[in-house]
């Protein structure tokens, strides 16, 4: 199939926009990956998914809102006529959405029913990944070291917010960061300095979730590492970003932008290695595949590595650190997009051929 469709073009079906609060993110990663896609080797097929989850063909991610919004939706389900107007498809789909309803596994599952092959995790690892506290319970299990944290139903904070509030107290001394469990781009999360803001935090951080988490606030340095791969991942060099504000939040990852990524991180070399080793050792527990970003943070009084969360959509925007660790690691982001597309074509020619070999 690959050697068939290297004689022409291959048609990437670029899947951005979304129905969660990443929406924008979403699309700010769809257009730089539109803008970075070899056109001697692939045409991207752009598929927009507005807030209320209806799909429709457009030109480009670089058209404004209203455009994007202008004309009629289709629905996304694959058992219903005329998905793509004019029968157009894509050889392979690269789901840009971040966050529940794209990077959850729902369009994963989605594209397993329809067997086509589709960059990024597949479904297990797509849902694992999304929610904090269901890796946090996997990335325990394998060994690997965390913050510690307390996960939160929405019911238990409902039925006694007094009791909930003593306990965290008890438990952690401040600073806490409060979150939603499956959400990204620090979207509802708060970093709670005084104790009189923690019930404020948890009433923001349930608008997004059923269930929330509470971790320990860290004094460290915050770093990042790239994975790529399938059964034989790689990981990229590390990176480390200085907040401008008080942690990496939602205004300054995509407004402020001032932030500053330091790319590889000035560390010791056996400190780099244990990065690497952990993020791959955190890619395989989750059972990753494709790519992934993994968050950790280093310790300063104890100079301990812990593992904070991984990513499997991670940005794609021009100033995101996924595409940048792996330029830096010699990897630009053309060819790290032909990569992904490889993978892609890989997982999926291999789930096939156990298939095959199941229904003889």
């Amino acid at each position: 199939m690959w050697d068939v469709m290297r004689r022409r073009k291959i048609v990437v079906g670029l899947l951005f926009g979304g129905r969660s609060a990443e929406h924008e993110i979403s699309i700010r990663s769809a257009s730089a990956i539109f803008n970075n896609l070899d056109r001697r080797k692939y045409r991207p097929l752009c598929l927009y998914i507005n807030r209320k989850g209806g799909l429709r063909t457009v030109a480009s991610p670089h058209l404004r809102g209203a455009e994007l919004n202008a004309g009629p939706f289709r629905s996304f389900l694959p058992w219903r006529r005329g998905i793509f107007p004019g029968g157009r498809t894509a050889d392979i789909y690269f789901p840009v959405l971040h966050g529940p309803y794209g990077e959850d596994g729902t369009v994963q599952g989605l594209l397993e029913l329809a067997d086509v092959p589709y960059v990024g995790a597949g479904v297990a690892a797509s849902a694992l990944a999304m929610d904090k506290a269901l890796t946090k319970s996997i990335l325990k299990a394998a060994g690997l070291p965390q913050v510690e944290y307390l996960v939160l139903p929405e019911n238990e904070w409902r039925g006694g917010r007094e009791a909930v509030l003593s306990r965290i107290r008890s438990s952690f001394r401040l600073p806490v960061f409060v979150k939603p469990a499956n959400l990204g781009s620090s979207v509802g999360i708060t970093k709670v300095n005084v104790w009189s803001r923690l019930g404020p935090a948890l009433r923001t951080a349930f608008l997004y979730d059923r269930k929330v988490l509470v971790e320990q606030g860290v004094a460290g340095r915050e770093l990042e590492c790239a994975v790529l791969g399938n059964d034989s991942p790689s990981a990229s060099l590390p990176g480390e970003l200085i907040p401008y504000r008080e942690f990496y939040d939602y205004e300054d990852k995509y407004l402020l932008g001032k932030t500053r990524f330091i790319a590889p991180a000035v560390l010791p070399a056996d400190i780099l290695r244990e990065v690497r080793r952990l993020s791959l050792a955190a890619f395989k527990a989750v059972g990753c595949s494709g790519m992934a970003r993994v968050d950790f943070f280093l310790e300063r009084s104890k100079g301990r590595l812990l593992v904070s969360e991984i990513n499997t959509i991670p940005g794609f925007t021009e100033i995101s650190m996924f595409p940048l660790l792996w330029e830096r690691t010699g990897l630009p982001f053309p060819r790290l997009l032909d990569r992904l597309i490889r993978l892609g074509f890989e997982r999926h020619r291999a789930r096939k051929r156990r298939l095959e070999w199941r229904a003889r």
